[in-house]
C-alpha cells in the first residue's frame, strides 16, 4: 500500500490557488493606491501557503499568518516555511492566535479566504472580527475575503465531484488524479446555518471521508458589505467572475454591481480602509 498523502496536501491541491488570490489582491490594491503592497496578513491561514508564497515573490514582501490550530500551523511550518530561504523565513511570522483579538503588525492587505469567516454565526461576532481587521490595516489598506452563493448554495447536495489533476506533495509524494467531493449535508433557511464536508477519493488507494467538516453561517453579499461599512471601511466592492464554454469560472474577477444568480458563483469582497 503506497504512503497516503496528508489531508492538508490534498486540500491545497483541490481548493487553493494562492497565485490567483495574490495576483487579484495586488491588482486591486495597486489600482487604488498607485503603489505596491508589501505586508500581508493571512487570517485563518491554516498551512500558510498563501503567506509563504507572498514572501517568495519579492525581497520586500513580509507576511503574517494567524490561525488557532497549532497542529495545522506546524504542518505548514514543516512543509512550506522550512523550504523557504532563510531570508524569506525571517519575513514571515506565524501566530497561533484568535483573529478576533490578534494584534500583529499592521498590514497593507488582510485576507480571510476559503469562506473561513463564516465560522462566525452571529452578526456581533462578525462585526467584532471586521473591526479588528480594520484596526490592523494601514491607511488605505484592503481587506479581501471570498464567499460563495448561487441557487445551489442553499440546497442539500452530496454529489458535487471534481477531478483534481495529479500533483506532488511538498514532501515529494506523487499523488495521481483524485476526486474532490463537496458535500452540503444540511442547510437551514431560517438562519442560513449550513453543514458541509469535504471528502477525497484517490482511486485504488484511499477514500478520505469527512476529511474536513464546516459548521458555518452562509452570509450574503449585502450582509457582508453592510457589516464592513459598520466596522469602519469607507468603501466595499464586490468582484465576480464570468464563465468559460464548459460552464466553469474563468478566474477573471471584475467589479460588479449586478450579476445573474446562476447555480454557483464565488465572489471576492474588498473592503477599503
Amino acid at each position: 500500500m503506497p504512503k497516503h498523502p496528508s489531508i492538508h496536501a490534498l486540500y491545497e491541491a483541490a481548493v487553493q490557488n494562492v497565485d490567483t488570490d495574490l495576483d487579484f489582491a495586488r491588482r486591486v490594491y495597486k489600482r487604488h493606491n498607485h503603489r505596491e503592497p508589501t505586508h500581508i496578513r493571512e487570517d485563518f491561514c491554516g498551512t500558510a501557503k498563501l503567506a509563504a508564497r507572498w514572501v517568495q515573490r519579492k525581497k520586500t514582501h513580509h507576511a503574517t499568518g494567524i490561525d488557532l490550530h497549532q497542529p495545522t500551523l506546524n504542518w505548514g511550518q514543516n512543509h512550506h516555511i522550512a523550504s523557504l530561504k532563510s531570508s524569506q523565513q525571517k519575513r514571515l511570522q506565524l501566530c497561533c492566535q484568535n483573529v478576533l483579538t490578534a494584534t500583529p503588525p499592521k498590514a497593507d492587505i488582510t485576507f480571510a479566504l476559503n469562506f473561513s469567516f463564516c465560522i462566525f454565526k452571529q452578526r456581533s461576532q462578525l462585526l467584532t472580527y471586521f473591526q479588528n481587521v480594520h484596526k490592523g490595516l494601514k491607511k488605505n489598506g484592503h481587506f479581501i475575503l471570498d464567499i460563495y452563493g448561487g441557487t445551489e448554495s442553499v440546497t442539500v447536495k452530496k454529489d458535487d465531484v471534481r477531478e483534481i489533476p495529479a500533483f506532488t506533495t511538498p514532501d515529494g509524494l506523487t499523488v495521481p488524479d483524485f476526486e474532490y467531493i463537496w458535500d452540503q449535508a444540511a442547510y437551514n433557511p431560517i438562519n442560513h446555518h449550513t453543514t458541509c464536508h469535504i471528502h477525497f477519493r484517490i482511486p485504488g488507494i484511499k477514500k478520505y471521508t469527512r476529511a474536513f467538516t464546516y459548521e458555518w453561517r452562509l452570509w450574503t453579499l449585502p450582509e457582508i458589505q453592510e457589516i464592513m461599512h459598520e466596522a469602519g471601511f469607507k468603501k466595499c466592492d464586490t468582484y465576480l467572475h464570468d464563465f468559460d464554454e464548459e460552464g466553469e469560472s474563468d478566474e477573471t474577477f471584475r467589479r460588479r454591481t449586478t450579476y445573474e444568480n446562476v447555480q454557483g458563483w464565488v465572489a471576492y469582497v474588498v473592503g477599503i480602509k
